[in-house]
């Protein structure tokens, strides 16, 4: 997630018990959810988690050679599970930014012949802050919780797609860098796919899940009042999966993600998915952000859980996701 270093002084201020924040979603299960037989798989997001977010990628910073091997881990398992390149090939090549840096895209095509038209992006930063600067014993930023965590979970969800064809719309699977430079990645992406009238429904975001919270719903959402993406959510999947957490809306989460590009450049609901709530975890861009502090059966349950919601959104024959009024 991109700089939050002002917020740091007050993360211990605000640190309260997990109960005292209600959730404020209402939401209701008004259908029946959609039953998901297929299951991820623990041993799978360990191990992507684990390459994704270790010492040999340096901290993946955007323009250096740990990132480069991010990226070609990234291309070979798109390749692997048989997800087309949306462009010529994976890679996106970043106008905005000085250094060679590519975000790397894919893109399920839809089943239905007239719903394929309209997108769904399943997205997650790649990059992070690399090297400390200063000697000292741990340089590495290894990044496992922002935001290895999240690509993670995008791509068991873009397998899921791919070997199940389970989504009437298109998904485009996309892996930004340059999220931490001031989301260079989503805004240069957003540019192009504009001038290809590129027809968004909406954009789910997943940002820093590596480990739970100590509340009644599994995760909250970004701006949570902008869209009924919350509300259709919970819907979807039948639980209390999403919830309001009062500190995202007071330092304004909605606009420090790739979403807020998508957000800006579209109009549509685009919104980020986080279950770092100020006060699970202690090591936001630190050194000790590494694989070992993951949760990785809170990561799978998270992906599970998520699976009927961004089935149902791939599916309904309506745009049943809409921005609040």
């Amino acid at each position: 997630m991109r700089k939050l270093y002002f917020l740091l002084p007050f993360i211990f201020l605000a640190c309260k018990s997990g109960t005292s924040t209600s959730n404020e979603s209402g939401a209701k299960a008004d259908s029946k959810p959609i039953e998901i037989s297929y299951k991820v798989k623990e041993s799978e997001i360990s191990d992507f988690l684990k390459y994704l977010s270790s010492d040999e990628l340096e901290g993946r910073e955007t323009g250096t050679q740990g990132i480069e091997k991010a990226a070609v881990f990234l291309e070979d398992f798109l390749k692997k599970n048989k997800i087309k390149p949306y462009f010529k090939t994976y890679r996106d090549t970043l106008t905005n930014f000085d250094l060679p840096a590519f975000n790397i895209v894919g893109v399920i095509e839809g089943t239905d012949p007239q719903l394929k038209k309209e997108f769904v992006v399943l997205s997650a930063h790649y990059d992070h802050i690399g090297l400390e600067k200063k000697e000292q014993a741990d340089k590495i930023n290894n990044g496992a919780n922002d935001d290895a965590s999240g690509v993670t979970s995008v791509a068991a969800m873009a397998k899921y797609f791919s070997e199940t064809k389970a989504n009437k719309r298109s998904i485009l699977v996309v892996f930004f860098a340059g999220e931490e430079k001031g989301l260079l990645g989503s805004k240069s992406l957003v540019e192009k796919l504009k001038k290809q009238n590129f027809n968004l429904y909406t954009q789910l975001n997943i940002e820093m899940i590596g480990v739970p919270m100590k509340r009644d719903y599994l995760a909250y959402i970004t701006g949570f009042d902008k869209s009924n993406m919350a509300q259709k959510i919970n819907e979807y999947t039948g639980k209390n999966t999403i919830g309001f957490l009062p500190k995202e809306a007071e330092y304004q989460l909605f606009y420090r993600s790739d979403n807020y590009s998508f957000f800006q450049a579209f109009g549509k609901p685009c919104q980020s998915l986080s279950t770092f709530d100020f006060e699970n975890f202690d090591y936001y861009h630190h050194v000790s952000d590494e694989f070992k502090l993951m949760d990785i059966p809170h990561i799978t349950a998270f992906t599970q859980e998520l699976l009927p919601a961004v089935t149902k959104i791939a599916v309904s024959p309506m745009q049943e996701i809409t921005m609040n009024k």
